[in-house]
């Protein structure tokens, strides 16, 4: 594919169109919404080169928040501009949103989801199976070096042993790229090297008759979209923190239906802050605590996108986009690695994730429609054995 064959603009009822779709429809979490992306605007729509794609995905990974929907962003504003990042991300947002909300009225009015717990019996197995095919894939368009390996090597070790992501692994895996790509590949060495620092958004005083709770909403998931490196559920310790034991809004049991209506729903899996803020507050403490998971986003990647655009040629920006990538990869992976410890608990969510990957691999299934596979089979397959860990690893 040529530089050529790329389109320069999309209108931003295509890109609309597109992240409604792909809200409604994907499955399995960061690692395999950002493959499917790479799949449909990359090879098939032709959107964004594998160069862009590229940049984007390390960038993303590099900011804190949830990675899927900083990718749609980044690339609704490199084809739509200012006002097609905001139109782009909030269509993904949406159809998610509706969604949840309609299940957090149901917990609410029926006192427990008697299904939940089969169905993420039957289909957390196969996110382990999409996240590391996505992987696979992700690697494939970005990995060029064995120095990128060694990277995404220790970065996968450091996610795994310290239980969530850390920002520095970004900070100096673009260092390391600077020093090694910029610099001794080239044998020049910077005048200066500049530093970016997001200022978070200031939270206004919110009104009305339960204002205090959803102000108090809105500045915890602020918080949680502005500061938490995470991609997927590897945010959830820092939400199991504020939740359960540092507010009380929620008990465990709650927290956990909450984290598997996140993982088991389409598009982002941090749309777990519209259940909970439902369970809190209704469904205004919904909007709000989605509104504030996600806002932070759409400003880091509309200060972060103009700058990149205009430095892209820079050989330090691209040092930098490189060891990110590659940390990128590592931390998903290691992400993989402590969502399986969830996921999987017998011989059968064993033979789910490993049949889920060959149908990825062999067939390339597209995710709705293995999530559904596997929903059937783990409301069967709860029946019969009646695990007693789900919900309880």
């Amino acid at each position: 594919m040529s530089q050529s064959d790329i389109a320069l603009r999309v209108r931003i009822s295509d890109l609309v169109r597109y992240y409604l779709r792909l809200g409604a429809l994907g499955f399995g979490g960061p690692a395999a919404l950002v493959a499917q992306m790479e799949q449909d605007l990359v090879q098939q729509r032709r959107w964004v080169s594998k160069e862009e794609f590229r940049e984007s995905v390390a960038v993303c990974q590099s900011l804190p928040g949830p990675l899927a929907i900083q990718v749609g962003i980044f690339i609704s504003y490199l084809r739509g501009g200012f006002w097609g990042a905001w139109a782009g991300g909030w269509a993904f947002i949406l159809p998610n949103f509706i969604i949840v909300v309609g299940l957090g009225a149901l917990f609410v009015h029926f006192g427990d989801l008697p299904l939940v717990r089969a169905i993420f019996y039957g289909v957390s197995p196969a996110v382990i199976a999409l996240i590391v095919y996505s992987c696979y894939r992700l690697a494939k368009l970005g990995m060029e070096d064995i120095l990128q390996w060694i990277i995404a090597l220790g970065c996968l070790v450091a996610t795994v042993a310290l239980r969530a992501e850390v920002a520095l692994l970004f900070i100096v895996s673009g260092t390391i790229g600077i020093i090694y790509y910029g610099m001794i590949r080239r044998r020049k060495v910077p005048g200066v090297l500049t530093l970016l620092v997001a200022v978070p958004p200031v939270i206004g005083t919110v009104t009305g008759p339960s204002g205090v709770l959803l102000g108090r909403l809105a500045a915890f998931f602020l918080k949680a979209g502005t500061f938490t490196f995470g991609s997927g559920l590897v945010i959830v310790p820092f939400l199991e923190k504020g939740l359960v034991q540092q507010t009380g809004w929620l008990n465990e049991r709650q927290f956990l239906i909450a984290v598997a209506i996140g993982m088991l729903s389409p598009g982002p899996v941090v749309i777990t802050a519209t259940f909970v803020g439902y369970l809190v507050a209704g469904f205004w403490g919904s909007l709000v605590s989605t509104v504030g998971i996600f806002l932070p986003s759409f400003l880091l990647v509309l200060i972060v996108a103009p700058i990149l655009i205009r430095h892209r040629a820079n050989p330090y920006v691209q040092g930098f986009v490189k060891g990110a990538y590659a940390a990128a990869i590592g931390t998903i992976f290691g992400a993989a690695i402590l969502l399986s410890r969830i996921a999987i608990g017998d011989w059968l969510t064993v033979l789910i994730a490993l049949a889920s990957l060959f149908a990825l691999v062999r067939w390339n299934v597209r995710t709705y429609v293995l999530v559904a596979a596997t929903v059937v089979v783990g409301l069967i397959g709860f029946a019969v054995l009646n695990p007693t860990w789900v919900f309880v690893k």
